[in-house]
């Protein structure tokens, strides 16, 4: 049997490759849902949409990657996001040349954040890094009103788009589209703590998981308000978060832990700078 060609993504070819996914990675999503999230608009220039395999015309396997230019500790920095790593049995084989390519590409860091435990392990042997996989919980119960201290809680967009910074706004920009991410704002004027979360469930309860604070000391400050606001605006009794985006915190109710570490590989960012904006935690609903 030839070997497969290596050739990359292209958006014309993302209909194909998408269907590929649907096919053999998870019927569970649509090919359009799959395509979607590669057609983010989070990168200036990418260069593909990952790479894939074909055998006499057609696709066999695939890496996806999501590109995004991000500003990182007031930094310009590109990040590849891989995702969707998929290959049949028959040229499982050449699995390694996908993941070669798209990690020999100049100039970016890389992110796998829903990695499986086999794909963890191999990308760890291409010099990525595991991460802290510990959620904390907080219970959340009622709270004095914040403007009793001058701070407040923002959720409408034109108030968001009115007091966020010029790089969290930016954020809030990219990624106000996708209809199952909540966004809101807490503190005072000039000192603001951009959040953004979704609704997820913990043992079938229903909860607040928070995918970014802008500022991690403020979410702490005003930890209690947000708790509050989230358990008599929605219901909401707890949220979580994973440990390694706040600084040391006694203030859990409980640790969680047992899940598939997120890996990255970068010289000179830290796990607290990887992100879960701009990668397909976001970009998917999952």
């Amino acid at each position: 049997m030839a070997l497969p060609t290596l050739l990359p993504i292209r958006d014309e070819d993302l209909p194909e490759f998408c269907r590929f996914l649907t096919e053999n990675l998870s019927r569970e999503r649509t090919a359009d849902a799959w395509a979607q999230a590669f057609r983010q608009p989070w990168c200036r220039d990418k260069p593909n949409n990952g790479f894939l395999l074909r055998s006499e015309g057609r696709v066999v396997g695939g890496i996806g990657a999501i590109y995004a230019d991000q500003t990182i500790r007031g930094q310009e920095c590109r990040v590849c996001n891989i995702t969707s790593w998929c290959v049949q049995d028959a040229f499982r084989a050449q699995s390694m040349r996908l993941a070669m390519a798209v990690t020999a590409q100049p100039g970016f860091h890389f992110t796998d954040l829903t990695p499986t435990a086999v794909v963890s392990k191999t990308l760890q042997f291409l010099k990525f890094k595991p991460m802290d996989e510990r959620h904390g919980v907080f219970l959340n119960r009622p709270a004095a009103p914040l403007w009793r201290g001058g701070a407040r809680i923002v959720t409408d967009p034109a108030g968001l788009e009115a007091i966020l910074s010029p790089a969290d706004a930016r954020v809030w920009r990219d990624h106000r589209h996708l209809p199952w991410l909540r966004h809101l704002a807490v503190g005072r004027e000039g000192a603001w703590c951009y959040i953004v979360w979704k609704p997820t469930r913990l043992r079938n309860i229903a909860g607040a998981m928070v995918l970014a604070a802008s500022n991690p000391e403020e979410f702490l400050r005003y930890r209690i308000a947000v708790g509050s606001h989230l358990l008599l605006r929605h219901g909401l009794p707890y949220l979580r978060v994973e440990t390694r985006l706040l600084p040391e915190t006694q203030g859990y109710a409980k640790i969680l832990s047992g899940y598939q570490n997120k890996v990255y590989r970068s010289d000179t960012l830290e796990p607290a700078d990887i992100s879960n904006l701009y990668t397909e935690l976001v970009a998917l609903d999952l």
